[in-house]
C-alpha cells in the first residue's frame, strides 16, 4: 500500500558559532567519511523547531513537557472548580495524574527537607520525569478531577473513571506530541511513536574545532597599575556548510492525530496545518547555543523537499566524500550543491522513484543547480504546495474508508519511528 512521507533536506552555512556543545562545552562533532565534522544532534534541532511552533500555532495545539505538570493541571482544575484552592487543586491533580499515567505525583525529597530546614511551605509534587501532555488532554483531565473532587480517590477507582482518565491522556494529541512523539515510563500503552525523524545536522567538509581566547575590561578600572582584565576565558567554535535531515511519516502522523477534531474543518486539516508547521519551524529555527556570543542568525541557501510513496530516502551519502574548498575563491556551498545533485540524481534514477513530486528553495547563483532537482518555490510557496499535496493524498480514498471504517487514533503499524524525546 502506497505511504505519505516527506524528505527535507536543507543545505545551511553558519559562521563561527557553537550551536550545541557537549559537557566540555566544545560544539559537538563527529567522524564522516574518515573525517571530522561539525554536528548539531538531532535532539537540539527538534527543540528548536518545537519552540518554533509558538509562533506558527495555536496554544491549544500544543503540549507541554515538564516535571511540574502538577502545577499545570492545577491551575487548570482551579480555572474550572474556582471554589477550589490551590493546596486541594494540586491533590487533585496528582491523583488524576497518577491514573491517567501510572506515574507517581510526588513532592521531591531534597527540595521537602530544603524547604522544611527553612521553615517554608511544602513545595508542589512533581513527576519523577518529563511528562509530555497537550493543552486538550490537560483540560479534559482537569474536568474530570472537578467532577471527582468530594473524594477523588474513591471516584477514580471505578472502572469507568479509571479508564476515561487513561482515554484522556492518550487522545486528541498535540501537534508536538504527535510528530515527535511521547514516552510514559510507567505506562508503555499511552507511548507515541513519533511521526518525525531527525537526523544529526553534519558538515559537508572536514572542520577543526576552534578556541577563542576573550578578555572582559572592568568599566570602572582606569588606573595604570590595575590595567590588566577583569575577566578572561576561551570558548570554541567552528563554522560550516551544515546538511540537514528530516523525515515525516504523514501516515503515522494522520493516526496520531486523529482526523476530523473540529465540525467545521475538512477531515485531514489538521494533518495540513501540522506538515506546514512542522516545515516551516524545521527549516526556519536554529538552535540557541551560544547565540548571543555569535549571533548566527543564518536561513538555509537551499531546502529540498520530496514527496515519497514507499520509504524516506536521505542524502547525505552525497558528502561521504567530503567537499574542499577550492583554494582560489574558497567556500564549501558551491561545492555541496554539485555533489548533492549528482547524488540525488543517481540514487533515483537507480532506485526508479524520479517520478516522486520535488520542491526546491534555494538562495544564490551557488545552488542554482538544484533548481533541476524540483519546482522552484519560494517558501510559503513551498508550504503552500506541500501542504495541498498531503491533503489530496489523505484524500483520496483507502481501503479501509471503501469498506466504511473511519481512520482514528489508533496505534501506528510497528515500523522506522520510535518513541523519543524532543
Amino acid at each position: 500500500m502506497s505511504r505519505t512521507i516527506i524528505d527535507v533536506h536543507v543545505l545551511q552555512t553558519v559562521p563561527p558559532s557553537n550551536l550545541n556543545r557537549d559537557d566540555t562545552g566544545t560544539p559537538k562533532t563527529a567522524v564522516y567519511g574518515g573525517v571530522r565534522r561539525a554536528r548539531v544532534s538531532s535532539q537540539a534541532w527538534k527543540r528548536a523547531t518545537r519552540r518554533a511552533f509558538q509562533n506558527l500555532l495555536d496554544p491549544s495545539e500544543l503540549g507541554v513537557r515538564t516535571r511540574r505538570v502538577a502545577e499545570l493541571l492545577a491551575d487548570r482544575i482551579t480555572a474550572v472548580e474556582p471554589s477550589l484552592d490551590q493546596a486541594a487543586a494540586l491533590v487533585l491533580a496528582a491523583e488524576t495524574l497518577h491514573t491517567a499515567t501510572g506515574s507517581k505525583i510526588e513532592v521531591p525529597r531534597r527540595k521537602a527537607d530544603s524547604a522544611k530546614k527553612k521553615g517554608e511551605p511544602e513545595p508542589p509534587p512533581e513527576s519523577s520525569y518529563l511528562m509530555f501532555l497537550s493543552s486538550r488532554q490537560l483540560d479534559g483531565l482537569a474536568r474530570l478531577a472537578v467532577e471527582g473532587a468530594d473524594d477523588i480517590k474513591v471516584f477514580l477507582k471505578a472502572k469507568e473513571n479509571k479508564d476515561k482518565a487513561r482515554e484522556l491522556a492518550d487522545t486528541r494529541h498535540s501537534v508536538d506530541i504527535a510528530l515527535f512523539g511521547r514516552m510514559v515510563a510507567d505506562s508503555a500503552d499511552i507511548n507515541v511513536d513519533a511521526a518525525a525523524q531527525v537526523a544529526h545536522a553534519i558538515s559537508v567538509h572536514q572542520v577543526e574545532n576552534e578556541s577563542d581566547y576573550y578578555t572582559a575590561v572592568d568599566d570602572q578600572n582606569e588606573r595604570d597599575e590595575e590595567s590588566g582584565a577583569g575577566m578572561i576565558g576561551t570558548v570554541d567554535f567552528n563554522s560550516a556548510t551544515l546538511y540537514r535531515y528530516a523525515a515525516l511519516d504523514v501516515d503515522r502522523l494522520r493516526d496520531n492525530l486523529g482526523v476530523g477534531l473540529r465540525p467545521d474543518e475538512p477531515l485531514h486539516e489538521p494533518v495540513r496545518r501540522a506538515v506546514r508547521a512542522f516545515l516551516h519551524g524545521f527549516v526556519a529555527s536554529m538552535p540557541t547555543g551560544k547565540i548571543n556570543t555569535f549571533g548566527n542568525h543564518t536561513l538555509p541557501e537551499a531546502v529540498i523537499v520530496t514527496l515519497r510513496s514507499a520509504r524516506p530516502i536521505s542524502f547525505v551519502a552525497a558528502f561521504e566524500e567530503p567537499v574542499l574548498a577550492p583554494q582560489a575563491v574558497g567556500g564549501h556551498l558551491r561545492g555541496a550543491c554539485t555533489q548533492l545533485l549528482a547524488h540525488a540524481s543517481d540514487i533515483e534514477k537507480a532506485y526508479d522513484v524520479t517520478d516522486d513530486p520535488s520542491w526546491v528553495l534555494h538562495v544564490g547563483a551557488a545552488t542554482e543547480p538544484l533548481a533541476a532537482l524540483g519546482t522552484e518555490v519560494s517558501l510559503s510557496g513551498l508550504l503552500d504546495a506541500v501542504g495541498k499535496a498531503v491533503a489530496d493524498r489523505l484524500a483520496a480514498p483507502t481501503r479501509s474508508e471503501d469498506a466504511g471504517a473511519v481512520p482514528t487514533q489508533a496505534p501506528a503499524p510497528a515500523a522506522e519511528g520510535e518513541s523519543q524525546p524532543a
